[in-house]
């Protein structure tokens, strides 16, 4: 959520970050509503202030002896504006906080301008695409003729956006989470936590998902809404709390099942396991000061581009434009896998820096030492990878002619020495 000061300080300032998302100007709005509540908030205090007063006065006047009649029914008329002031004040507090709650994060100055991800940037290629000597395969074909992938089957028992997997294609799915957990807690630092499936609204508030975003989202009988992504539990553990600064950045990862409804993307990718309504995802969290924000943005992309550097993936990273990045995000660093099955680099991680936009929705703080002020932390997210997406470039990318598949090296100790997955191995 943006800060309402901010916008009072520097309603230009407001105004073309929204156009930098592609929004028309809203200050005047937003200020005239906000001069509005402020005015509610006057009145109540005044009238709040009168009552008390005249309540005094009644107190005098029967210690007096004096007639008291006509002070007590002022202040009963007072006690009703004063309700009246309060139920108004409050209401145009509700309308300001949806309001401000509607707009997307401020972009960094350094984001490219752009409606589309045709204005993103690339900032890096790493590893070289593979030459085949035959035409490779896309991973449904692959995953098929292994006989380890199935979607007419999940269909049956789910519908569209559903995969089956089976033997060593389950274990692998399993085996790259292991992986992608034990770089990211033995080398970079990261807690690794199992939080909950299920979450409240205040969750995904909090993160941004709600209430724009309730169409993306499945949302049980009674009221829990499963998690789209591990971030939403993760980055609401400090929900809430005012965190020691020196103990910052705090970081986490899990690895979950994700859920999305996929509302918005309807005709994409309905082959393969790319866009899903059930997948595994490792994610990745950092909780740090403001000043610490920027730094932990590089050292997040480059723990994620560590897995697929592990595995011999080829990628790229880039930056994303204003009209392709995501809601809460100030800066996102896409990495990029390559496929040869479709001959294009897909997505496979998001790495965001979020400033105090998430802070603010869950009130998650922190205190210098000695101080005694408070201020909100700054949050990021980023994925670590996306499992099923990591599985997809390995069977593309090292796919063999005769449909078997070859394991990286740097997986095989999670699939138990196997080097190859095909034939009578399968």
């Amino acid at each position: 959520m943006l800060d309402i000061r901010w916008i009072r300080d520097d309603p230009a300032a407001f105004d073309e970050a929204l156009s930098r998302r592609g929004m028309d100007a809203a200050s005047e709005t937003v200020l005239s509503l906000d001069r509005d509540r402020r005015a509610a908030q006057t009145r109540f205090q005044e009238l709040q202030q009168r009552r008390n007063d005249v309540s005094k006065r009644v107190g005098q006047a029967k210690s007096k002896g004096e007639d008291a009649a006509p002070l007590i029914a002022e202040v009963g008329r007072l006690k009703d504006d004063v309700q009246a002031a309060d139920e108004e004040e409050k209401a145009l507090g509700r309308r300001l906080d949806e309001m401000l709650a509607a707009f997307p994060n401020a972009p960094a100055d350094d984001v490219p301008v752009g409606r589309d991800e045709s204005a993103n940037v690339e900032i890096r290629r790493v590893g070289e695409p593979r030459t085949f000597d035959f035409t490779p395969l896309d991973h449904v074909a692959v995953g098929e003729k292994l006989g380890l992938m199935d979607f007419e089957r999940a269909s049956k028992l789910s519908g569209a956006r559903f995969v089956v997997l089976s033997g060593r294609l389950a274990r692998m799915e399993r085996a790259l989470a292991a992986f992608m957990l034990d770089i990211h807690t033995r080398e970079f630092g990261y807690t690794e936590v199992a939080p909950p499936l299920l979450v409240r609204d205040d969750a995904l508030f909090g993160s941004g998902q709600l209430p724009k975003f309730a169409d993306d989202l499945f949302r049980t009988t009674d009221g829990f809404w499963l998690i789209p992504t591990a971030e939403v539990p993760l980055a609401n553990l400090v929900a809430g709390e005012i965190l020691d600064e020196e103990a910052l950045p705090l970081r986490f990862t899990a690895a979950t099942p994700c859920f999305r409804s996929e509302a918005g993307s309807a005709g994409r990718d309905t082959r393969g396991m790319i866009r899903q309504h059930q997948f595994t995802k490792v994610e990745l969290i950092s909780v740090t000061a403001p000043e610490q924000s920027d730094a932990e943005q590089e050292r997040m992309t480059g723990a994620a581009e560590t897995v697929l550097q592990r595995l011999g993936l080829p990628y790229r990273v880039v930056k994303l434009s204003t009209g392709d990045m995501g809601f809460a995000a100030r800066r996102t660093f896409d990495i990029e896998v390559w496929l040869p099955g479709q001959g294009a680099y897909r997505e496979i991680s998001s790495c965001s820096t979020c400033g105090d936009f998430q802070a603010r929705r869950m009130n998650a703080r922190a205190r210098r030492k000695g101080e005694k002020g408070t201020r909100f932390v700054h949050t990021l997210n980023g994925s670590g990878l996306a499992v099923g997406r990591t599985m997809v470039a390995i069977l593309e990318n090292y796919q063999q002619a005769d449909g078997s598949v070859v394991v990286p090296e740097a997986l095989r100790p999670y699939l138990g020495g196997d080097a190859v997955i095909g034939g009578a191995d399968a």
